[in-house]
């Protein structure tokens, strides 16, 4: 585990590194084609501020922009008991040193990330759909995977990278639109030296500003999805139970609906792709789902690292994924079989998921400030923070309640 570790942290540093390089480049050409070959330097600072600047946002409130962006919401216990006794779980499992924060994000689509600076400042977070849709020993393999991006220090690579990548994504669009609706300065410079040779250095800036976002994408995904296969081997080995996270991956595979909140910079965050967009490709965050689920369903013989890197070389064709000295462990993992849950217990019903999703919406409401009354007649009433009015009708049995006496109960 610990040599795993380590080589995610130097791949982490050598792409970091990559990103910053194209970074600090892209801002040297454009300093260059604005104020001429004095610019280069001013143009490199303040490519370098920016993302220093960014890079502190990250540090100190990275995970909170993120877990807001995507609206997630931090949930107690008594929400939704079976998440929570699970995040316990693989939380003792991993030896994390503090249990994660969970958070749920109103959104149908099945999904789920984990964010954080740190395995002792870490969050979970899960869509609706995704608590809808999986059983108990689905959900395991989804919150094993997110853990062992927790304990693989992804959580933090992927925060700054994608920081890193929003930072050239901002250079090339300040300079593009720079250079259709400004231009002044560089029409004035190029005015100054030979006109031929000022133009090809516009020219190549202008390439540069366009290729630098598509490089930094190719780098952050290219290692991103390296990282999902990483964080399955990790999943199956915290659960003994390949199946599981294969089923789960199944049923978000099946999923039409994209993650409404998601994002070209936070996508990679997520177990699965979270734009229903057809097949994977270069610019594609994650690695062929069905291509997942074959590997794990591959693993016949046991649930350790050595077993997923032959089931990966057996589905894929392709060298293994695993560093070979965590190869070398000689512990077996025997592979558990599935929950001894009733077949009854094991699918949540239709009604029981009905149930569930309006528990769970109703603490969003009253987190966003939503006043809930209860009527007699057993209808809920769930009044938005800005109405306007002093009572309200119950739309079954036609009673008024006050608000001013009833609304805070």
């Amino acid at each position: 585990m610990w040599e795993l570790i380590r080589v995610n942290k130097r791949n982490s540093v050598l792409l970091l590194f990559s990103m910053a390089s194209v970074l600090l480049t892209l801002g040297a050409i454009i300093g260059y084609t604005w104020m001429g070959p004095q610019g280069a330097g001013p143009g490199l600072l303040i490519a370098l501020a920016v993302w220093l600047i960014l890079t502190l946002v990250s540090f100190s409130s990275g995970d909170q922009i993120l877990l807001a962006s995507s609206g997630a919401v931090e949930v107690t216990p008594e929400v939704h008991p079976m998440l929570f006794n699970v995040v316990e779980e693989m939380k003792i499992a991993a030896g994390l040193p503090a249990m994660p924060k969970i958070y749920i994000i109103p959104d149908a689509s099945p999904n789920a990330f984990a964010t954080g600076r740190s395995p002792e400042h870490a969050a979970v977070a899960v869509t609706e759909g995704l608590l809808s849709k999986l059983n108990r020993d689905e959900l395991q393999g989804v919150i094993a995977h997110e853990v062992s991006h927790i304990i693989h220090r992804d959580i933090l690579f992927v925060t700054l990278a994608g920081i890193m990548l929003g930072s050239i994504v901002l250079l090339s669009n300040i300079f593009l639109r720079g250079s259709l609706y400004g231009g002044g300065s560089r029409r004035r410079y190029s005015g100054r030296g030979e006109g031929g040779g000022q133009g090809l250095v516009i020219l190549i800036a202008l390439i540069a500003a366009i290729l630098a976002p598509l490089m930094a994408q190719i780098l952050y995904f290219a290692l991103s999805r390296k990282r999902e296969y990483l964080a399955d081997a990790g999943a199956v080995r915290l659960t003994r139970y390949p199946e599981g996270l294969a089923s789960a991956l199944e049923k978000i595979a099946g999923s039409k609906i994209s993650v409404a909140t998601a994002n070209q910079v936070t996508a990679p965050m997520y177990i699965a792709n979270p734009f229903r967009n057809g097949h994977a490709n270069l610019f594609s965050t994650h690695p062929p789902i069905k291509e997942r689920i074959e590997v794990l369903r591959k693993m016949t013989y046991g649930s350790a690292y050595k077993d997923y890197d032959s089931a990966y070389q057996n589905v894929t064709g392709h060298t293994g994924i695993i560093p070979a000295s965590a190869l070398q462990e000689t512990e077996t993992v025997q592979t558990r079989p599935a929950s001894s849950q009733p077949a009854a217990q094991a699918v949540p019903s239709a009604q029981a998921n009905s149930q569930q999703r309006i528990r769970i919406g109703d603490f969003i409401r009253q987190t966003q400030g939503f006043a809930m009354i209860a009527c007699p007649c057993g209808v809920k009433l769930k009044l938005p923070p800005n109405l306007k009015s002093d009572k309200v009708m119950c739309p079954r049995c036609k009673r008024i309640h006050p608000l001013n006496t009833e609304a805070g109960k």
